[in-house]
């Protein structure tokens, strides 16, 4: 193939990364609808802070990286890149608007001759079936005869600072297998620890998928787990610990499923499997199983105060963290949430702090205000505080110094990494 030119459509926790890392070997453009973003972005920060500033202003004043929203400027690209989110909508149905909008995209701009790579998590199909129909009709041309595609999953974990792109490594697909290794080729080129090249882009769409599915459905196990030794008065961490000592046990902890991808990506599969007539019941009920923990938490505490003789209605309870997981300012799909919502039915004295979390997205988003001064400040005025999110900040903290009472009142840790003498019940 002629001069790799990329253009990755999507800058967020996915796309920004991989186009940061491509801008060090390619010609590389980002581009994303958000104006705000992208501005952001070439001002040299990254909200997201999955590319470190020293990193992102490398990229764009050494490698001549550019963010746009402007379609003109990516229109000499040959090796289109999307990375747009795969949501569901409220019936948790995929909703694929994002990627038919970025097809859209694609064929505005998109030459013969031209590789179109998707990364976004979908069922098996979605990128032949749905994607590339649109890039057909928007660009008139014809697929696997003037240009051709790919399919390379994402698996960026949001927060994680070991396994960070160029150390992933990434499943790669093509629609021919000439294709399949230009695709390859480019990934490999950038990748430490290299690929996997898939046999055909459905093989390679369906591999995602059950990463995420396999998590899901494992920690929905831990979960059922941690419900029947609570109700036996057995405290699962010890039954995990001991059980863990065989060598082929696998070490997972019970917890609240939120976030981007697994408590996403399983309904892709869900949806997908009943139109071929399967009814995927392991998967289903881990995800209600799942979705129902966060009011799980919140009933576990109530329970913990009316054993103390702590008054539940018009409580002052303190929920520490509201990002999906620990040390990441990511806020999608967070399963603190229903904690909140199920304590508030109790009382509306609910101080949500986060000093990982943006509060004017969290209040966008869930209509729910943070908690804006410092935390020494919380000291001395709640009755219950439940830990749901294990930033840094919070361990070496003594959570009971937030309780009026420290003998009378709760402290509920859910992510179980307080030390057993502070905490009055765990997940």
């Amino acid at each position: 193939m002629k001069e790799i030119r990329i253009c990755v459509i999507g800058l967020g926790y996915v796309g920004l990364p991989l186009a940061r890392l491509f801008s060090t070997k390619y010609k590389t453009i980002g581009f994303d609808m958000n104006q705000r973003r992208v501005e952001a972005l070439m001002e040299g920060h990254d909200a997201t802070l999955e590319v470190s500033d020293e990193l992102l202003q490398d990229a764009i004043n050494n490698h001549g990286f550019i963010c746009t929203t402007d379609l003109g400027m990516i229109r000499n690209c040959n090796f289109y890149v999307v990375a747009v989110p795969t949501p569901v909508d409220e019936n948790n149905r995929p909703d694929l608007k994002p990627l038919w909008g970025a097809s859209e995209t694609v064929g505005k701009v998109i030459s013969k001759g031209d590789i179109v790579v998707y990364e976004s998590t979908v069922y098996p199909g979605v990128t032949e079936e749905e994607c590339l129909p649109v890039v057909e009709r928007v660009s008139g041309l014809t697929f696997n005869k003037d240009f051709f595609a790919g399919y390379s999953p994402e698996r960026i974990n949001p927060g994680d600072k070991l396994h960070t792109v160029e150390k992933i490594k990434k499943v790669t697909s093509g629609s021919t297998p000439e294709i399949a290794d230009v695709v390859d080729g480019v990934y490999n080129s950038v990748l430490v620890n290299g690929t996997h090249k898939a046999p055909s882009i459905k093989v390679a769409e369906a591999s995602k998928i059950i990463e995420n599915s396999q998590r899901d459905v494992n920690i929905a196990f831990m979960n059922e787990l941690a419900k029947i030794f609570n109700a036996m008065g057995i405290d699962t961490h010890d039954v995990i610990e001991a059980a863990s000592s065989k060598w082929n046990f696998i070490k997972l902890s019970p917890g609240l499923v939120g976030g981007h991808c697994i408590s996403v990506d399983p309904y892709y599969l869900i949806q997908k499997a009943q139109v071929y007539g399967v009814l995927p019941r392991v998967m289903s009920n881990a995800r209600r199983l799942n979705d129902g923990m966060g009011a799980y938490v919140a009933d576990q505490t109530i329970k913990l105060m009316n054993k103390k003789g702590v008054l539940v209605k018009n409580a002052n309870i303190l929920i520490l963290g509201v990002t999906f997981k620990e040390n990441c300012p990511d806020i999608r799909n967070t399963k603190i949430v229903d904690i909140y919502h199920s304590l508030v039915e109790y009382t509306s004295n609910i101080t949500i702090y986060d000093p990982w979390a943006n509060p004017d997205a969290v209040n966008h988003e869930y209509e729910i205000s943070l908690y804006g001064d410092d935390m020494n400040s919380l000291k001395s005025k709640y009755d219950a505080v439940v830990l749901a999110v294990a930033h840094d900040q919070f361990k070496d903290v003594d959570v009971r110094e937030f309780l009026k009472d420290a003998e009378v009142g709760v402290v509920y840790d859910v992510k179980g990494v307080l030390d057993r003498s502070m905490i009055d019940g765990r997940l």
